[in-house]
């Protein structure tokens, strides 16, 4: 049985990384972000179409299958534009009149190519959309049955506090999601960086260009020095507060400038996770913010993942986005084992 499958909204390749782990060929994976193109390539055994999903002309996609496929799957992390934080790389895909949603053009392409079994992954807010019964329903009227689940990343061996909506439809009939980790057995921040190379502030290590550190003013540097594992600013003495943090309306913010805990999944990695400052990304007895590295470690990519092409010229930021952005490949690899099983279960 040969089965084949194509990655929509791919990026730097999370998921297709795991779908192929788990032993599923990914055809090539689509993305309009051209950056993408090398950490996709270079780390999957699959090609990169840079192309917007709103350009593929009727019946395109089908087209990129091998014609031996017996089983295609189609997968998908679809941007949605109401939740702006998630889709900001997406800007102008907008669900005003004349316009379909991404997420409707995952629906289009379905119709199009007819896969045999399709995934989707999203923010947990997605569920409780219209657009996403829309969604579900387009599928149910193709003949899917469709399995959803929020899923908490650590109890697929990802070792941070992050949710994620994942969906899987099948023709074939009832799809189930592989069993998850029992809470015991949820790894942890020291389980994943714990024995990666010290780093101060502003410093990169010379074996990987990638575990660098942001530098920190002086006045951070005493912050975080003031701050202790899963605390907040207000363990500091008052001059080391910024002025927002003596209002009222600051107070609320309790971990931005928080360092992780050893023993616990490390809070969720989003594009700012290389800024102090910008949410508990400090570590947790180094004084400094995680490091590019980390974060991509934390978001379950493998230690020698590349993303950069150039390692004496590359921006944080985007590739900070690019992990941010990423579909964790635990969970790609969690997508891909429950397919095949299916698929075990149908055939025999």
């Amino acid at each position: 049985m040969i089965i084949n499958a194509l990655d929509l909204f791919c990026g730097v390749g999370g998921l297709t990384y795991g779908i192929q782990n788990a032993g599923i060929n990914v055809v090539a994976g689509f993305d309009f972000e051209k950056s993408c193109q090398f950490a996709y390539e270079k780390n999957n055994n699959s090609k990169f179409i840079h192309k917007d999903i709103k350009e593929l002309k009727e019946g395109e996609l089908v087209t990129y299958y091998p014609e031996d496929t017996d089983v295609k799957v189609l997968i998908g992390c679809a941007p949605c534009q109401p939740f702006s934080a998630y889709s900001h790389r997406y800007k102008g895909s907008s669900t005003s009149e004349g316009k379909l949603d991404l997420l409707d053009y995952f629906g289009k392409q379905i119709c199009q190519v007819k896969p045999e079994i399709v995934s989707m992954e999203n923010v947990p807010q997605l569920a409780r959309e219209e657009i996403f019964s829309r969604f579900i329903t387009l599928l149910e009227k193709e003949g899917y049955k469709v399995t959803w689940k929020i899923a908490y990343a650590p109890a697929y061996g990802i070792a941070q506090n992050r949710k994620r909506l994942l969906l899987l439809a099948s023709k074939f009939g009832e799809i189930e999601f592989e069993k998850e980790f029992s809470k015991e057995n949820y790894p942890t921040l020291r389980d994943a960086i714990g024995k990666l190379p010290k780093l101060r502030a502003g410093e990169t290590d010379p074996q990987d260009p990638l575990h660098t550190s942001r530098n920190l003013s002086d006045i951070n540097i005493q912050r975080i020095q003031s701050s202790k594992p899963g605390g907040t600013w207000r363990d500091w003495d008052d001059k080391l507060l910024p002025n927002c943090y003596k209002k009222k309306s600051g107070k609320s913010y309790g971990s931005v400038y928080g360092r992780m805990e050893w023993d616990k999944p490390s809070s969720t990695i989003t594009t700012q996770f290389p800024g102090y400052g910008n949410g508990r990304f400090g570590h947790p007895e180094q004084d400094r913010a995680i490091s590019l590295r980390e974060g991509a470690i934390l978001q379950s990519f493998p230690k020698d993942y590349q993303f950069i092409e150039n390692n004496d010229n590359f921006s944080t930021q985007k590739i900070a986005m690019q992990i941010g952005n990423a579909v964790p490949p635990k969970l790609g690899e969690v997508i891909g084992n429950s397919i095949l099983r299916h698929l075990e279960d149908h055939y025999g």
